[in-house]
């Protein structure tokens, strides 16, 4: 399959990148901003790869991004990246965080989402997939407003994608995992890493290969399996 993963250098993205290059007969385009060495290392490793510049903050590298897509002629699409969180409690952020955080977070995805759809219709066959965060379950970590929101926009937006796309054999699935030790995550307290280790129902955190494997798994499944949103947080909020 040909899939693009947006996000794909680096933490995570990285992660689901290696997996997905490794199995034979799959092409991975995954974008980079800031890790241009980490990409290079990344194609030069999988020759099966391919990078792409897309900075969600800047709209012309977007726009660059979806000139693109109708060559690439993708199977799949994983919408992975996303900014740097915003952490801050409700009260204390203005309008304009909000605003630039759906900006250059949401609209991006929503844009090459279009654009890959677009594909898909005429293919009558595509795969969507969502990296969420299990802080949408239930009781969301305080500070988180600004990022919990946005992965609740789209994780509803999946649900629509999912609804409009079944009759074309599109499909879109999301995966909600729950806190990783990444660069993402990296300005989070030592302190606060070890507490939740300790009040982990397996006491240990969950890893981006276990969560690139669920990418892998909804590659591969059947088109029957269409608008699930799978939590990946061994059962410590049950939605």
């Amino acid at each position: 399959m040909k899939i693009l993963v947006t996000g794909g250098a680096s933490g995570l993205g990285a992660a689901i990148v290696t997996l997905l290059a490794a199995q034979d007969g799959n092409f991975v385009y995954f974008t980079y901003a800031g890790s241009l060495a980490a990409a290079k290392e990344m194609e030069a490793t999988h020759p099966n790869t391919k990078a792409i510049f897309c900075n969600f903050s800047q709209p012309a590298s977007v726009s660059g991004l979806l000139a693109q897509l109708a060559a690439m002629d993708i199977d799949v699409l994983v919408n992975n990246a996303n900014t740097k969180m915003h952490k801050s409690h409700f009260y204390k952020t203005g309008a304009d965080v909000f605003l630039k955080s759906f900006e250059q977070n949401i609209i991006p995805a929503l844009q090459i989402t279009q654009e890959a759809i677009k594909l898909f219709r005429k293919k009558k066959f595509g795969k969507i997939i969502n990296i969420l965060s299990s802080a949408i379950i239930n009781k969301p970590p305080a500070g988180w407003s600004e990022y919990v929101a946005n992965k609740a926009y789209l994780l509803a937006m999946s649900k629509a994608w999912a609804t409009e796309g079944i009759k074309f054999n599109i499909t879109s699935n999301s995966i909600s995992p729950a806190f990783m030790e990444t660069n993402f995550t990296s300005d989070t307290d030592e302190r606060i890493v070890e507490q939740m280790k300790e009040e982990h129902p397996l006491k240990k955190l969950l890893t981006t290969g276990e969560v690139a494997a669920s990418v892998l798994y909804f590659v591969n499944a059947s088109q029957q399996i269409n608008g699930t949103n799978l939590i990946i947080n061994a059962g410590a909020d049950l939605a």
